[in-house]
């Protein structure tokens, strides 16, 4: 595909590059999105019911076992030329990322990531005391029911993954930092949407932000979004379509 010259001359011209990467970004790596992940076992479960602090205090067991195999398949998969054109972008621009999702596919790829809104699976915790756990974790093969999550060395508390469930609040440092950047951003800077539905507040949010601070705000994605009328340019294409192009045209 070919990039408009007015978004390649806009990168170009800009000090700071801030990404604001979703679901989207990921999949053409085959991480499953939430409810793709329903497959086999857990088919019959609805994952709005797993995701919460109340379930994971009625069955650890059942609730880790789900999220261990969700770690499994995002250890299996790799990061896309979308991720690693970011990191090369990197080199090029300054460039902040705060994405929605909570694998670490952009810093496998090499990036640096400012914020993880919605948390990361792999940024185990405790339970009860909060206390992170970097202690070795046993992944399933293959779908299992019940796994009994790590114990927590300080309070003997249950782990449980690092991610955002129904009802929690987003990480103050997650959106302090992506909210920090949105304010830095000056007339000529740009922002990249890439692969976010625009639904989910206050990611959805953001775009509207920079655009009020004078960025340029460009989307990237193969389909319309809610957010699609607020940016300047839209790019109908996926990011490993879009962006390796995008980084070469800077070249």
């Amino acid at each position: 595909m070919t990039i408009p010259d007015e978004v390649v001359d806009a990168v170009r011209g800009a000090r700071r590059v801030l990404v604001l990467s979703g679901a989207g970004m990921s999949a053409e790596s085959g991480v499953p999105t939430f409810r793709d992940a329903q497959t086999g076992l857990w088919e019959e479960f609805d994952p709005s019911q797993l995701a919460t602090a109340e379930a994971f205090r009625l069955d650890p067991p059942f609730v880790w076992a789900w999220y261990a195999w969700r770690m499994q398949l995002v250890r299996g998969v790799e990061p896309n030329d979308g991720h690693r054109a970011l990191a090369e972008l990197a080199g090029l621009r300054e460039v902040t990322i705060s994405t929605q999702n909570v694998d670490d596919l952009h810093e496998r790829a090499g990036s640096a990531v400012a914020a993880h809104l919605h948390g990361s699976i792999f940024a185990l915790r405790c339970s009860d005391c909060e206390t992170p756990y970097d202690g070795d974790v046993d992944l399933p093969a293959e779908p299992t029911e019940r796994i009994d999550p790590p114990t927590c060395p300080q309070c003997e508390g249950d782990v449980r993954p690092g991610v955002v469930w129904f009802g929690e609040v987003l990480p103050d440092d997650a959106v302090a930092a992506t909210e920090a950047a949105i304010e830095a951003l000056e007339p000529g800077d740009v922002v990249l949407v890439i692969g976010t539905s625009g639904i989910v507040y206050p990611a959805a949010g953001y775009p509207a932000m920079a655009r009020a601070e004078g960025a340029t705000v460009v989307e990237v994605n193969p389909v319309d979004t809610e957010i699609s009328d607020m940016c300047h340019h839209v790019v109908r294409g996926t990011a490993a379509q879009v962006l390796p192009e995008l980084v070469a045209a800077l070249q």
